[in-house]
């Protein structure tokens, strides 16, 4: 039987892993390399870390009810939205609540995590760590991998001819970027539009000569404010969404989709985005349209090619005098502590059981935690996961044979490894994986027996956002608040806001309460469908 779990990484995946062991009454054990909790939530000033961390600027993409930790919300007079400092005091405030630290050996660096000779039967792992220059032998009844998956930079300079060869400029990776100073009065060109680079092109722009933005994929922009000033995770992140999509062919349910984002401005137009394209990308930003109809930032196709100064595109334009070039181009993740038999199976995510257990090992008792892309929050997600494995490793939750999983695995993998950039696209459903993974663990509320039991809370469950609370109502780990957390998240939204109060005689909580009443039959006959 698990007893002892390592846990490698003192971020978002390594609290949630050392708490949820916890509660499953093992015994973490938790390394850090640095000498903080926190992950890329800790910004530094410094580039010369080799630990990744936010830039200075950075807020949050999930409003805080939809990214907190399922039985410890926000503070309530936090905003929606979170620059680094609020994220990593709440991340603060969880560890001193739990009372996480105990368990965490600061700047200790593991160097390598072996399976013991006799594995095939004891499942356990020898895992050498280093503190101020000396090193330790332990033995783990199993390992719990929390190091993300921004790790390395990714920066496919051969794909950009001249980059190192011709160009004089300067060029570097979003990774170094901190703040706009040493910008200043220069031509940048950012290649990528993921988040970051829809990011740092707005805020370059306030600074720079003239900001370039070059991508090669069809993007959807959105904003984090939606109807009625609503954060957008929270009107869009539903069941009753969800169900529509399941419901509808996808045809439609893209046609639906593209049309509200048109209906914010019109994307062919601003050159990002055509509805005829099958292959999109979607990042959440509102300052930059702006920025491209002010002309302080300018979309360009993909880069051919650099010359001395210059930057030549595929629709052969040339953009002149450029001094940086900023590559917004993502991460790849590494362990370069397991053993080769085991990293090397390991391509991306869907080499891994559910995204989490590698199928192949004799024994189940290695998790990689927080290797996934959602279209919502990887804190919840991560949360999630550890729950199960948690569960899994205490013998609560049982994992199919081998065989299954292989051949879930297989069924799921991509056939070919696809870069970062790429694999952007390939972002699950919060929704479907929070669902898998909590019916895996025994904690998928039913809307069904919920609608006989507690309607008002069917109701916001499955009309309201899908906030993590959701995953507390029932099962191991029950938290006697989550009915209150669900009920009361949209007066936590707008409690920041209450700063200047006016009279608004209009009551906006009954036109839901209408809508929900008639609703009422379709909640049925959704929860007796999903029930069977």
């Amino acid at each position: 039987m698990v007893q002892r779990v390592a846990v490698i990484g003192a971020g978002v995946g390594g609290l949630v892993s050392v708490k949820c062991c916890l509660d499953e009454g093992l015994e973490p054990i938790c390394f850090e390399s640095s000498e903080d909790i926190g992950g890329v939530w800790r910004y530094t000033d410094s580039t010369d870390d080799s630990r990744v961390s936010v830039y200075h600027s950075i807020i949050t993409n999930t409003s805080k009810e939809m990214s907190s930790f399922s039985d410890f919300p926000y503070p309530e007079d936090f905003p929606s939205y979170l620059p680094h400092s609020l994220v990593l005091e709440y991340l603060r405030m969880y560890a001193r609540h739990f009372n996480l630290l105990r368990h965490i050996h600061f700047q200790t660096t593991v160097l390598s995590v072996r399976k013991r000779p006799d594995f095939t039967t004891s499942g356990q792992w020898e895992v050498v760590t280093e503190t101020d220059g000396v090193q330790e032998f332990h033995i783990f009844d199993a390992v719990m991998v929390c190091t993300g998956h921004y790790q390395e930079p990714y920066l496919p300079l051969a794909s950009f001819p001249g980059t190192e060869s011709r160009f004089k400029g300067q060029h570097l990776h979003s990774r170094e970027y901190r703040d706009v100073q040493a910008f200043r009065g220069k031509r940048v060109l950012v290649v990528g539009i993921g988040n970051t680079g829809g990011d740092l092109s707005v805020e370059l722009s306030r600074v720079a000569a003239k900001v370039f933005l070059s991508t090669r994929s069809n993007t959807w922009v959105m904003s984090r404010v939606s109807d009625h000033g609503f954060p957008c995770d929270m009107v869009g992140t539903t069941r009753f969404n969800h169900f529509l999509d399941w419901l509808l062919p996808s045809a439609l349910t893209r046609r639906i989709r593209f049309r509200k984002f048109n209906s914010w401005f019109n994307h062919t137009n601003y050159g990002l985005a055509s509805s005829k394209s099958s292959k999109f990308k979607m990042i959440i930003n509102e300052e930059l349209p702006f920025c491209l109809l002010s002309g302080t930032v300018v979309l360009k196709p993909k880069v051919k090619e650099f010359t001395e100064n210059s930057a030549v595109f595929e629709d052969g334009t040339t953009e002149e005098n450029i001094d940086v070039v900023l590559f917004a181009t993502g991460y790849n993740f590494s362990f370069p502590f397991l053993e080769e038999s085991v990293r090397s199976t390991i391509d991306d995510n869907r080499s891994l059981y559910k995204c989490i257990f590698p199928p192949q090992l004799e024994k189940p008792t290695l998790a990689i935690i927080g290797l996934i892309q959602l279209t919502g929050s990887i804190m919840v997600g991560s949360e999630m996961q550890a729950r199960w494995v948690a569960g899994v490793f205490a013998g609560w939750n049982k994992l199919p044979p081998s065989s299954r999983m292989m051949g879930d695995v297989l069924k799921r993998k991509p056939p070919v490894k696809r870069n970062p950039s790429e694999r952007e696209n390939l972002k699950m459903s919060f929704i479907s994986y929070m669902d898998e993974i909590a019916a895996c663990a025994g904690v998928k509320p039913s809307v069904l027996r919920l609608l006989l039991t507690d309607p008002q809370l069917a109701l916001a469950i499955f009309f309201g956002p899908c906030s993590p609370y959701q995953f507390r109502l029932v099962g191991r780990g029950k938290w006697s608040g989550a009915r209150s957390a669900i009920l009361t998240q949209w007066q936590r939204t707008l409690k920041p806001l209450r700063t200047r109060v006016v009279d608004d005689n209009s009551d906006s909580s009954s036109g839901w309460c209408w809508m929900c009443l008639l609703a009422l039959p379709a909640a049925l006959t959704v929860g007796f469908l999903f029930s069977k």
